[in-house]
């Protein structure tokens, strides 16, 4: 069997050093493994990716030196796909409509005493419009925004068996399925969750391993589900770690992360920029941005 991994960017903005360092892993691993690399553009998020974005990436990557194999999915050029899994749950009724808006749920959740931390803002939904009976879920559906969230007690009910996902090393990792809540899988503004979109792109293009940062850890378990769900077959799963800045912190575009653009624009050479992310051991990226000539200095090369 052909092992196939993919390097999958969002186009919401400039690719960082943080995004170059886990292309390289993934290619890194590809090449050790003699695996196809695909590059996937998640797209999905029409409210917040942008074209001139997607199309820096790609020259950001070429430059890079990370190569893949095959055409480029764009998930905006699949939506019939994700909406035929999101008509495969509602068949099995596994999915509710949620009219609940963002700041809804935070007040029901603090008045249940469940206040959860400020990273988790939403979760654990507290079940507002999962009893709704089915007359007056029928007439909201005919004039209010609603996203679609997933029953988790009807999920574990279809699913019938336990789950796990498989990393690296052969080690099985269970899933508790119960301690999942109710997710949204279908989102108000773009129709479909990454979530959904992620599982039914893996199992099409035959992904066999999953190479990405362990901030997406916990999303494993609900990808797991989802392919329960859908009978979709389940990769390998590789958490690499983070690259972070001085103080620790992951590296995000939201946070102003040196860009691919602005080390290109300074004159640093890709083959600098490679060497001194895949450091052995290292996954620390200490220069602040704007500060070119220190970047220059610490890569040893510059043009």
């Amino acid at each position: 069997m052909k092992l196939k991994t993919r390097f999958a960017p969002s186009p919401t903005g400039l690719l960082h050093v943080g995004n170059a360092y886990s292309a390289l892993i993934c290619q890194q691993w590809a090449e050790k493994h003699r695996a196809e690399l695909l590059l996937r553009i998640e797209d999905i998020d029409h409210t917040r990716c942008k074209d001139e974005y997607a199309t820096q990436l790609i020259e950001d990557l070429h430059w890079l030196g990370v190569k893949w194999q095959g055409d480029i999915l764009k998930q905006s050029e699949h939506q019939s796909r994700y909406r035929k899994a999101l008509d495969q749950l509602k068949e099995m009724g596994v999915i509710y409509p949620c009219f609940c808006s963002r700041k809804h749920v935070q007040e029901e959740i603090e008045r249940m005493g469940i206040a959860p931390h400020a990273e988790d803002i939403g979760d654990p939904y507290p079940g507002i419009c999962r009893e709704i009976d089915l007359h007056q879920r029928h007439q909201r559906l005919l004039h209010e925004r609603f996203a679609w969230r997933l029953d988790c007690l009807k999920a574990v009910e279809a699913v019938k068996e336990s789950l796990s996902w498989s990393d690296e090393h052969g080690h099985h990792h269970p899933v508790n399925l119960a301690a999942l809540g109710d997710l949204v899988i279908g989102r108000k503004d773009i129709g479909i969750s990454y979530h959904l979109a992620v599982v039914v792109d893996d199992a099409h293009q035959g992904i066999t391993h999953v190479v990405r940062g362990e901030d997406l850890l916990p999303s494993t378990a609900i990808h797991r589900l989802l392919q329960a769900l859908l009978k979709l077959s389940s990769p390998t799963y590789i958490h690499h770690p983070l690259l972070v800045d001085g103080e620790g912190r992951r590296l995000a575009k939201r946070g102003n992360a040196t860009s691919l653009k602005y080390l290109r624009d300074g004159d640093i050479s890709a083959d600098s920029l490679r060497h001194f992310l895949l450091r052995e051991g290292e996954h620390l990226w200490p220069f602040s941005i704007d500060h070119i000539d220190e970047i220059r200095e610490q890569l040893g090369i510059a043009g």
